[in-house]
């Protein structure tokens, strides 16, 4: 069965790599805490190679998922890929026996071997997008930020974005490289980035929340998704991912799993309509920060 997710849309990151606006985020394909393999390695394949079955052509992953082991496993599914675009990030680590700290680490250095590491486990030549986990406060932005140039100067990758910003680090890193998209958390529940969003629309910046699917109380019984997705016949986490889609032409959600039958369930949201209205209602009933 083949699932359509054109309702979705496209949207071309840094306005030339078009993708279908409902992505993947390759997270949840590792253990548990997002450390080592996962408990059902086979399971986890399947995930990722049912992707472009369903429509699906961007995967957002990580170098400190695992560590390693969903770049690892998202090239050993999919490579050479195929019209597949995997964005990656880096500038966070972990530690063996306790992988719960992600501490910043954002030395030039540092983050070119990230960069030089990912390209290596995903079996490419050029990162398709490549964004900063975090900015380190313990190093100026300016030499982060212009590492990230030199990235794209030397054509290690082909576009860059930042990971849970400001407007004002933005445009502040604008002034070194051109910012492609922006991932930060955003979803029913916490609209408190409202004004990151409405500066990435206003500038043609992809907004990639993470946490799409979390609806708070909207989503308990007499909840304003509660009911919606009773009459529509769908779930509160397809409800919320529809929202997502309906609420700005930048947005890219990426909600992850490691089971298929979820995958298609996330997948099949693409496929459920909003009216104005309903925009209106969730909007109205959905906390702002």
């Amino acid at each position: 069965m083949k699932i359509d997710a054109g309702l979705s849309g496209q949207f071309a990151i840094g306005g030339d790599l078009a993708v279908n606006r409902l992505g993947f985020g390759a997270m949840r394909v590792t253990g548990p805490d997002i450390w080592g393999e996962p408990e059902d390695r086979e399971e986890a394949i399947r995930v990722l190679k049912r992707l472009p079955e369903v429509g699906i052509d961007l995967i957002d992953t990580a170098d400190s998922y695992g560590p390693h082991v969903s770049e690892q496993l998202i090239a050993e599914a999919l490579y050479p890929y195929d019209g597949i675009r995997v964005a990656t990030k880096g500038g966070l680590v972990r530690f063996p026996g306790n992988p719960t700290p992600w501490p910043q680490v954002g030395n030039p250095e540092y983050l070119r071997q990230c960069v030089y590491m990912s390209l290596r486990r995903l079996k490419v030549e050029q990162i398709d997008l490549w964004q900063l986990h975090r900015i380190d406060p313990k190093v100026p932005q300016a030499e982060q930020f212009d590492a990230i140039r030199g990235f794209i100067d030397e054509g290690l990758i082909r576009h860059a974005g930042l990971s849970q910003v400001s407007v004002e680090v933005i445009e502040e890193a604008r002034k070194h490289f051109p910012v492609a998209t922006v991932q930060n958390r955003y979803n029913l529940a916490d609209r408190a980035d409202e004004d990151v969003l409405d500066y990435c629309e206003a500038n043609g910046i992809g907004f990639i929340p993470w946490f799409p699917l979390a609806a708070g109380d909207l989503a308990r019984p007499g909840g304003a998704v509660d009911a919606l997705a009773r009459a529509k016949g769908a779930t509160a986490g397809q409800i919320a991912l529809a929202w997502l889609l309906k609420r700005s032409p930048v947005i890219l959600p990426i909600p992850g799993t490691s089971k298929v039958v979820h995958l298609e369930e996330n997948v099949a949201a693409a496929a459920i309509e909003l009216s104005d209205e309903e925009l209106a209602e969730l909007n109205a009933a959905a906390p702002r920060g």
